[in-house]
């Protein structure tokens, strides 16, 4: 009985106290007596379990300064290591539950995935995660561009400038060494043949042009030194080129020149291996010696040295065709007939032909006459009187009239070109010969020494 007032007495007296509260917590004794007992009892001990943070640390602060950095109410900042990221909550609170607010964890950071630059790749020592080095490298024939190595930092970025490999190399091309040729006999150029050299690309093998600089292959070159040059391009536009020489020589003999009164025309080039040269000579003259010469291979010349001496004509001979075998396709001949000394035609034939001596001899023209009426007949080459018989036979074998002027062109190969009844100026007698096919030839060479007529 005497317990029983105690006890409510005590009571009486707790009830008429002013009730006492923890500050901000919004919880009272009398609400949550265990609580309260709990923290009085245990608010200097250990409650939750120690803070491990790998790779971090935790920076804890106590309510009231207590030696244990885990009591209740303990609130913790998480760190992380240089290199490490933080994953959950940046504090930590050690709850009544004692366990704290959240859970953390330090991951290490990871910079982006590196993009494998085409034509080469990369080798890293520790993947894409900080302090990470990769070392960029390039595939045959193709330099790198920008940092080699770069490292993954700690703003998860990576060091230095993107790589990338470029092909800077030019491709390659091997040409031929120098070609030597000598030209072929009468020629003045010789073909030459190679094989046409390939390019090769160091990267990736592919070549887009070729272009040649010179003659192709095959071709027949000139005398003297050719530069031949290959260039090629690969598909960065890098070019190799390789260049050699073609040597053609052309074996000569000394130059000739032309005889005295005379003309020389000659193939090739004049005095190359195997040219021949062909001589002949000025009206009133006739060729002694070799009328062509050969440029022989030990560049000597063939035959002998020609020369050009006054036409002897002998007209002492039997026949008429003896006779004009001596002109043959050496002169022209100009046959002025008459029945006399007299005749009107041919003394105004002879009156035109006079001051027209230097346009006969520059086109090789001998005048024959035939003058009377056998047997009272003579003939005459310049100075030089044809037997009256002879004469005879002229007239009977070119069907030349006895009785009447006439006058016979005949070519250096002994054809009657043209027949004319009456007088013949110089202009068309010149006229008719220069368009013989012989002449345009000798007029080339004449116009080549200057021989003309004043």
């Amino acid at each position: 009985m005497a317990s029983r007032c105690l006890r409510l007495a005590a009571l009486l007296a707790l009830a008429a106290c002013p009730s006492r509260e923890y500050e901000g917590s919004g919880i009272s004794p009398l609400e949550d007596d265990e609580d309260a007992y709990a923290r009085s009892r245990y608010k200097e001990t250990p409650w939750c379990s120690p803070i491990k943070v790998k790779h971090g640390y935790a920076n804890c602060r106590t309510p009231q300064g207590e030696y244990y950095k885990n009591v209740l109410g303990t609130r913790c900042d998480i760190r992380c290591q240089k290199g490490y990221e933080l994953h959950g909550p940046q504090q930590l609170i050690c709850q009544s539950s004692k366990r704290w607010s959240g859970k953390v964890l330090c991951k290490q950071k990871r910079c982006p995935t590196l993009s494998m630059p085409t034509n080469g790749g990369f080798k890293c020592l520790d993947g894409a995660y900080f302090g990470s080095r990769c070392e960029y490298y390039c595939s045959p024939g193709y330099q790198l561009k920008g940092d080699r190595i770069v490292t993954c930092m700690d703003n998860k970025a990576w060091s230095g400038r993107p790589a990338s490999c470029v092909d800077t190399e030019p491709p390659r091309i091997q040409c031929p060494s120098v070609k030597e040729k000598t030209a072929e006999p009468n020629k003045l150029t010789a073909r030459v043949f190679w094989d046409t050299p390939e390019g090769r690309d160091t990267a990736d093998g592919i070549l887009t042009d070729v272009i040649l600089k010179g003659l192709p292959p095959g071709s027949h070159f000139p005398e003297g030194d050719h530069k031949i040059q290959y260039t090629v391009y690969d598909r960065a536009e890098n070019k190799g080129t390789c260049k050699f020489l073609v040597k053609v020589r052309v074996r000569r003999c000394v130059k000739l020149n032309a005889p005295d009164n005379g003309y020389i025309k000659c193939s090739g080039d004049g005095n190359n291996y195997g040219a021949m040269c062909e001589f002949s000579c000025i009206g009133g003259y006739e060729l002694q010696g070799s009328p062509a010469r050969v440029c022989q291979y030990n560049l000597g010349w063939s035959g002998v040295e020609p020369t050009c001496a006054p036409m002897n004509i002998n007209v002492n001979v039997r026949t008429a065709a003896a006779l004009l075998d001596q002109f043959y396709e050496k002169r022209r001949l100009l046959i002025i007939s008459t029945p006399t000394a007299a005749n009107f035609f041919y003394r105004m034939q002879l009156g035109m032909l006079q001051p027209a001596q230097c346009g006969l001899d520059l086109r090789h023209v001998t005048v024959v006459e035939l003058v009377g009426i056998f047997p009272a007949q003579i003939g005459r080459i310049g100075v030089k009187l044809l037997p009256p018989s002879l004469a005879l036979q002229l007239r009977l074998l070119l069907r030349i009239p006895h009785y009447n002027f006439n006058i016979v062109v005949m070519d250096k190969h002994g054809m009657d070109k043209e027949r004319y009844p009456f007088p013949a100026t110089p202009a068309e007698l010149f006229a008719l010969i220069d368009n013989f096919p012989l002449r345009k030839e000798e007029m080339k060479l004449q116009a080549e020494i200057g021989q003309s007529c004043p």
